[in-house]
């Protein structure tokens, strides 16, 4: 099965799609948090795998065609923000007060995590840049001499748990206000946290597409220096 699916260019990309639009029927069937077409079209991907000892070298000879659509889609995301620009003058100290304390915490519990159980260095160069975007997860993982591979694994885990968690959650905390959602969202899942809020609302969107930037460039400063002080 191997070698025939290594003859068909697109594989990767067919079955990538193929699975992504079942996942998204199933959302819209059953309609819970928990059948997010992020989540489910990457383990019905796996098993696919799996089952027909499909190699992930043939998987992805087809499959990287999609990620060339990533920066676009991520790019997208500052239209939303651009509708909502006064919101983001009215609160400019608070949104950047805020963004700058999640990636304080994050920093601090990632490190004292290592701390704890006793992790490599590696291993926290990679887990520390999980919150942001890949593409600047994965440059500040290099710099920092971290494992690529965990680095994906951990910017992927980030974003589905907020996507899929993030309406609960909010509902228990009682976050009500249209800024803090986005924000608090956007600064602990990044892209994919930011695809749930667009539907929350067009403020929610706007504010975590907003926390993205921020927070990637502020982990871009903190990170070095978090790195040094936990190794």
């Amino acid at each position: 099965m191997n070698e025939l699916l290594s003859q068909w260019t697109y594989f990767g990309m067919a079955l990538s799609l193929i699975c992504y639009f079942f996942s998204l029927w199933l959302q819209k069937k059953f309609k819970k948090p928990i059948f997010n077409p992020l989540l489910i079209s990457t383990i019905l991907i796996i098993v696919f795998l799996l089952i027909f000892q499909v190699d992930y070298e043939t998987y992805n000879a087809g499959a990287r065609y999609i990620t060339y659509f990533l920066t676009p889609a991520t790019i997208c995301l500052a239209v939303p923000l651009y509708k909502q620009f006064q919101v983001l003058k009215k609160n400019a100290l608070a949104i950047f007060v805020g963004v700058f304390a999640g990636c304080l915490a994050h920093g601090v519990v990632v490190g004292g995590m290592v701390v704890v159980c006793k992790m490599t260095p590696e291993l926290l160069g990679a887990l520390l840049p999980k919150s942001v975007t890949t593409a600047i997860a994965l440059g500040i993982c290099e710099e920092l001499g971290g494992i690529s591979g965990i680095a994906t694994v951990g910017t992927m885990i980030a974003g589905l748990m907020g996507a899929i968690l993030s309406p609960s959650l909010l509902k228990w905390f009682r976050i009500t206000e249209p800024v803090a959602q986005g924000l608090c969202v956007g600064t602990a899942s990044h892209a994919v946290g930011t695809s749930k809020m667009v539907e929350l609302g067009e403020v929610q969107g706007a504010m975590s597409s907003l926390a993205i930037v921020v927070t990637g460039l502020i982990t871009v400063v903190l990170a070095p220096v978090f790195y040094s002080l936990f190794v």
